[in-house]
């Protein structure tokens, strides 16, 4: 099942409930772009690679280009995402606890970034709906655990995978170039993080965006009073309308979260960074194409902090690693609280 656009229309200027909706879902999109984007090129702008202005626009438009080159060849994470809480019973409700879930959200990222603690949005996305879902059946009816257990494989993928393989990559690249001139070696990687940066980019359009369009989807059908629906299928103008709403997020700029990532945490050379860049992006790649919905900001930092590590344990800001972990630790039952008492509160009200 699908919906065309004019049909979409129709829906959501008949409907305010479903504006509404609409409106908070792209501004979560919107806030991740913001947020969670600029940690694609925080390596590659935190040692002078590219400017910026012009890591900013390369971030823009492979997050553009992720989104819908992704979804249109595996789709597997934005079905995981729909299927994973219940918003059955009662349409109108349903869509009602969906809004206020993302209003939580909303409020969440945009306190994480006041403080420039790069927090997962993918983690509150995730622990919102599933909050919501709580309160509107009353139990944890309202979480479907088949698809649950993936974002706890997720965030062991991330960790582990994530860590381990910023290790071995800078290792390897330390062994391939050991023999190499520096100057010609330096000027290896300054491209080479550029075309890392890309990819990571393009991988947290393909992870994140697909994550937005399913709960997109499940809003549309919900406020036609379609609770049932199993299967359906993205359509294009949805790709296009997420993937820019996303790259404006990320043209307002992020510097907050590059500066945490990219010079906090662990000062990195070239080499280093473009191994962060390539470990983390390889991981993002095969976690969507298993359908795993895995947190982005977590590749990317685990990957860093692997890379960091492999010279030695304390070349890693373990005090801002451990801010970190600790906003990761909060997000689940933070957010999913503040889903669950606004989708109380906004039923209450509406």
């Amino acid at each position: 099942m699908t919906i065309d656009f004019v049909e979409f229309v129709k829906v959501v200027l008949s409907n305010p409930v479903a504006l509404i909706t609409v409106i908070l879902i792209l501004a979560v999109i919107l806030i991740n772009g913001w947020t969670d984007a600029p940690n694609a090129i925080a390596t590659c702008v935190s040692t002078k690679a590219i400017s910026p202005r012009n890591a900013i626009i390369l971030a823009t438009v492979f997050n553009f280009l992720g989104v819908f080159v992704m979804t249109i060849l595996n789709a597997k994470v934005a079905y995981t995402i729909y299927n994973m809480v219940d918003f059955g019973g009662d349409a109108g409700q349903a869509i009602t606890a969906l809004a206020a879930a993302m209003v939580g959200i909303v409020l969440w990222a945009t306190l994480a970034w006041f403080f420039g603690i790069p927090t997962s949005e993918s983690h509150a996305l995730i622990a919102g709906i599933s909050g919501a879902a709580i309160a509107l059946q009353g139990g944890f009816a309202g979480i479907n655990p088949d698809e649950w257990v993936k974002v706890l494989y997720g965030i062991g993928l991330s960790t582990v995978l994530g860590f381990g393989s910023g290790w071995l990559f800078v290792k390897l690249i330390e062994l391939i170039f050991k023999n190499v001139r520096r100057s010609k070696a330096q000027s290896f990687f300054r491209k080479g993080q550029i075309g890392g940066a890309a990819a990571m980019a393009f991988m947290h359009g393909a992870q994140d965006g697909q994550k937005f369009m399913g709960v997109f989807m499940l809003g549309v059908f919900l406020s036609q009073g379609q609770y049932q629906v199993t299967e359906f299928f993205i359509p294009v103008w949805l790709m296009i309308l997420s993937s820019a709403t996303m790259a404006l997020g990320t043209s307002i700029g992020g510097y907050r979260i590059i500066k945490k990532v990219g010079m906090d945490m662990v000062r990195l050379e070239q080499y280093q960074a473009f191994a962060s860049d390539v470990a983390a992006a390889s991981c993002l790649l095969l976690s969507t194409v298993w359908g795993i919905p895995v947190s982005t900001t977590h590749m990317k930092t685990t990957a860093i902090m692997g890379v960091g590590s492999a010279k030695r344990i304390s070349s890693v800001k373990w005090n801002v690693v451990g801010d970190l972990v600790l906003t990761w630790l909060l997000t689940f039952p933070g957010c999913g609280l503040i889903g669950y008492g606004m989708a109380k509160l906004f039923m209450l009200i509406f």
